[in-house]
């Protein structure tokens, strides 16, 4: 651990679902502070502990309502479903100013999960744009990721995706990627989150066909050093 991570505090708000559990318990483990937010603080602080417990008291989680958790970190990962997309932003978004959001969620719209379907704004992370406005940096990653693989200890064999409004935002977010046990690419501005978001549904239906659960991506052809 260094003492950049240590110092840094990462707000998971939906944190008591799977994908969110998966993501805050890699982070702990790498040594972040980790923040659980949920609508429901008693919700976020089993949450917390049961992380706690799987980290045998080694790490920091901490439990707490969304506001409280975006408006204590220095990063905030939003992990609900797109159903509860905008609600969360709308009643977060003052705690974000100056802050990178990193936004987690895909556009899937039951019951036809395995069909692409985005929102008018092009994206869910287009969305979370409008939304909180210009003073909040937006990332879009981990859409491709299954939860199934995020508590286990395995090496995950799954690339991620970045996209966002900057490419220092992006530059961040592929260290917790890093951090997470992951391999991430810079995938260009925000604009490419509606591909990369789409792909959550391509895998969804890959599931369903081939009888699997966690179908991934992986990039080859390339270089891991960027050139520019």
């Amino acid at each position: 651990m260094t003492k950049e991570t240590l110092l840094l505090t990462i707000a998971v708000l939906g944190g008591t679902g799977k994908e969110g559990k998966g993501l805050a318990y890699r982070w702990a483990k790498a040594g972040y502070r980790i923040l659980i937010g949920s609508r429901s603080s008693e919700k976020a602080v089993k949450a917390a502990s049961e992380i706690m417990e799987l980290l045998e008291g080694s790490s920091s989680v901490v439990g707490t309502t969304n506001l409280e958790a975006a408006g204590q970190a220095d990063i905030v990962v939003l992990t609900v479903p797109f159903a509860a997309h905008r609600e969360t932003l709308e009643s977060v978004k003052e705690a974000l100013k100056g802050k990178i959001l990193v936004d987690v969620t895909a556009p899937l719209v039951p019951p036809k999960v395995s069909k692409v379907q985005m929102p008018p704004a092009g994206s869910a992370a287009q969305e979370a744009k409008e939304i909180v406005g210009e003073e909040v940096e937006v990332v879009a990653a981990f859409q491709s990721v299954s939860h199934e693989h995020l508590l286990g200890e395995e090496n995950i064999e799954c690339d991620v995706l970045v996209t966002g409004t900057s490419k220092k935002a992006r530059t961040e977010v592929l260290t917790l990627v890093e951090a997470a046990g992951l391999t991430g690419w810079d995938a260009g501005p925000i604009e490419n989150s509606v591909v990369v978001e789409g792909l959550t549904s391509v895998l969804i239906n890959i599931n369903r066909i081939y009888g699997s659960k966690h179908s991934g991506i992986k990039i080859t052809g390339v270089s891991k050093q960027p050139t520019e």
